[in-house]
């Protein structure tokens, strides 16, 4: 399966002038499929970075989706970014003009025509809201950075070139371990991670209380079967190390 990518564009979201909503939504969508991130990446309004970026995630195959940077004013750059990264030229795509066209009419030129040119190659994703139609090329999906508009053009995208892309639901389990440093039980976490190489281990400390007690969140996530004899020998372990633990939900 394919890596899967997230890419939010735009200094707005780096100065903090905007608070991206795009990841935690991404994340929540996938879930829903069994499937998760592999990387995300926020990006400002930089081309050259960007075609760099983008470089990489085309020539590995991966499954990337971008909110942002898709409109023609000078602080858009993610259609030329995209074109420059493939090697191909910017040109006007037909479908994406014509929608422009119906739901403009007169005023769609001069230039809110130019958000119909894609890189050569590309096909268009509909836009419910207004009509100004966003693009894929490869596996790449480049959404507008307005959320209104582009979760359900994410929605589009999954249901129509990936209706069988899903996993089984991941599950999580995990135990709090008091008083131990991540140190003290890593000999047990390596031991863990080569005996299971299917689930993913987790291990998030933290300090609690006035006393700053220790406080580690130790866990596998992954499929059911080979989760549950994880955590089995993990649960083992800390009991035999002799530090408190407590189980946590699951």
């Amino acid at each position: 399966m394919k890596s899967i990518g997230a890419l939010v564009i735009g200094d707005e979201i780096l100065s903090g002038k905007r608070q991206d909503r795009h990841l935690a939504h991404v994340i929540e969508t996938l879930g829903k499929r069994g499937l998760a991130l592999d990387f995300a990446h926020y990006v400002g309004d930089d081309r050259g970075r960007l075609v760099e970026l983008l470089k990489t995630t085309f020539a590995r195959g991966d499954l990337v989706v971008s909110f942002g940077g898709i409109g023609a004013t000078p602080d858009d750059h993610t259609r030329q970014a995209a074109a420059a990264a493939l090697g191909v030229a910017l040109v006007p795509h037909p479908e994406a003009v014509a929608e422009i066209e119906a739901r403009f009419g007169p005023e769609a030129y001069p230039h809110r025509v130019l958000m119909a040119e894609f890189p050569e190659g590309a096909t268009i994703i509909p836009n419910p809201v207004n009509r100004v139609a966003a693009f894929s090329v490869h596996d790449h999906h480049f959404l507008p950075g307005f959320p209104q508009m582009a979760w359900p053009m994410l929605d589009w995208v999954l249901a129509t070139r990936y209706p069988s892309l899903q996993r089984e639901a991941s599950v999580e389990r995990a135990i709090v371990v008091h008083d131990a440093g991540e140190s003290q039980l890593l000999p047990l976490m390596n031991e863990n991670v080569a005996r299971y190489p299917n689930v993913k281990l987790f291990s998030l400390p933290s300090f609690v209380g006035e006393g700053h007690r220790r406080r580690l969140e130790l866990g596998v996530r992954g499929a059911k079967a080979d989760v549950d004899a994880a955590f089995e020998h993990l649960r083992a372990g800390v009991a035999a190390s002799g530090f408190p633990f407590e189980l946590l939900p699951s």
